[in-house]
């Protein structure tokens, strides 16, 4: 923008400055040359007295000299040659003298100027006056190189004002950016400081307001998440005793584990919820203005959480493989041997396993069989989950929520934030078994430093003391 604003500076200041100097300069030229042309008439009639008075040639050479010491004032007598060098044509000598009239004309080489003075007698004597053509451009040059000096320095300077001008707003305009850069980015916190022109103090006022309202409104909606878990533990705790009036059956043992686990996903729930304006998927939240994983968005760094993903998809399997043989579903697993380490927590891997594998569940009728596969390839770990239900009509539209089929594809969209964390994807096909083909693909974690011990979360905390 300031390149901007000094162009049109340079452009508009040079056309003024042309528009006047152009002109000026022509005007300057004629001034000199017409002061020149004046003088040389005033000397010439000057001379002419003295004629009227003498026709002496030592006489009149004394006074030429007088009034021109260039020798360019020449005399000619009737009857006699010419006092000093003539350089007028004949033609317009002979036009003088006869017809009496003054000449003022441009010769070549300059311009000449004769004056008819009628002596005693009805005789005509002509006084010639030549001006070189470098006393009629005398000064031209000096003076057009100070108007042109002027003009430079007048360009000059507006464009520097310009350029000032423009860089309060391009500041102005740089920071309201970078800060629009930061929200979207997940700090909270930044705000703008209002300055430059009008109209971008009251876009940075307004940039702050928003913000303000924006952290209102997160922290409003996180608080309203947190209630609505909280209210959920009344019926859990009914559950808890219906549990424990079924002990001693079979089916005690599976019912008190699965409310264990539905317990502290909601401890884990409302404990994330309440987190200080802990926002963005899977871990790549800010908090307070400094991310809260520790990595950069897009990305893992060295200190942020990391997993090994093979052990988290069998155990998540192990889990629903229980109910996979209550409902007479096969369950093939195949895990690789190699390391699979990502950078998301355990918690993070074992929502897309639940998701995924629950998809199954709710999706495809009892008896059908999946499979879950975990494939490490050069740079990435693949999660692949593959059912042999009636698949997915339209994969490209699968993760949004809110799909023709009454699902709220909230599964499919956990598992895509999850790899777009780790800088991957998600491809949903159809598979071997003849229904859905899911591959999740996650980057794989940098090697973690020397010492480095992955970090357990809260959730799995609870669900180990549970287990």
């Amino acid at each position: 923008m300031r390149r901007s604003l000094a162009g049109v500076a340079l452009a508009v200041t040079s056309m003024v400055a042309l528009s006047f100097l152009i002109p000026l300069a022509a005007l300057v030229m004629s001034l000199v040359k017409e002061q020149g042309v004046t003088a040389a008439e005033q000397r010439a009639a000057a001379l002419a007295p003295v004629l009227t008075l003498t026709t002496d040639p030592d006489a009149l050479r004394e006074s030429a000299a007088s009034l021109d010491a260039s020798d360019h004032l020449v005399v000619h007598l009737p009857g006699s040659g010419a006092l000093g060098t003539s350089r007028a044509p004949a033609v317009l000598l002979e036009r003088a003298q006869r017809g009496r009239e003054s000449i003022s004309q441009e010769v070549p080489d300059g311009w000449i100027c004769l004056q008819p003075v009628v002596l005693p007698g009805d005789e005509v004597a002509v006084i010639e006056n030549f001006v070189p053509e470098a006393e009629l451009t005398r000064g031209v040059k000096e003076s057009w190189a100070v108007m042109a000096f002027l003009a430079v320095g007048l360009i000059a300077g507006s464009v520097l004002v310009a350029d000032r001008l423009g860089s309060k707003v391009v500041r102005s305009s740089r920071r309201l950016a970078q800060a629009s850069r930061a929200l979207g980015q997940g700090d909270l916190d930044t705000r703008v400081e209002p300055m430059g022109p009008t109209e971008l103090r009251d876009a940075g006022v307004a940039f702050n307001a928003m913000a303000h309202r924006m952290t209102e409104l997160l922290a409003v909606e996180r608080e309203l998440v947190a209630d609505l878990s909280h209210r959920l533990r009344t019926p859990l705790t009914a559950l808890h005793l219906a549990s424990e009036r079924m002990a001693g059956t079979p089916e005690s043992a599976r019912v008190e584990a699965a409310v264990s686990e539905l317990e502290a996903e909601l401890e884990a729930i409302i404990a994330t919820a309440r987190t200080p304006l802990a926002v963005g998927p899977m871990g790549q939240g800010m908090l307070g203005g400094e991310p809260v994983s520790g990595r950069p968005a897009g990305g893992a760094g060295l200190s942020g959480p990391r997993c090994e993903a093979a052990e988290v998809v069998r155990r998540r399997t192990a889990f629903w493989t229980v109910l996979a043989g209550q409902q007479g579903r096969s369950c093939c697993l195949d895990l690789t041997q190699e390391p699979t380490a990502v950078a998301l927590s355990d918690d993070d891997v074992a929502a897309v396993v639940d998701a995924l594998i629950g998809n199954v569940f709710r999706h495809t009728p009892a008896g059908a069989p999946f499979g879950v596969r975990v494939v490490r390839t050069a740079q990435a770990v693949e999660l692949v989950v593959e059912d042999g239900g009636p698949g997915i009509p339209d994969p490209d539209r699968a993760p949004s929520r809110g799909s023709s089929t009454g699902s709220t594809g909230l599964g499919l969209d956990i598992a895509q934030r999850a790899a777009s964390a780790t800088g991957g994807t998600m491809r949903i096909t159809r598979g071997p078994l003849g229904g859905a083909h899911i591959t999740v693909t996650f980057t794989l974690a940098p090697p973690a430093p020397s010492g480095h011990r992955s970090r357990i979360s809260r959730h799995r905390r609870l669900r180990s003391r549970g287990a």
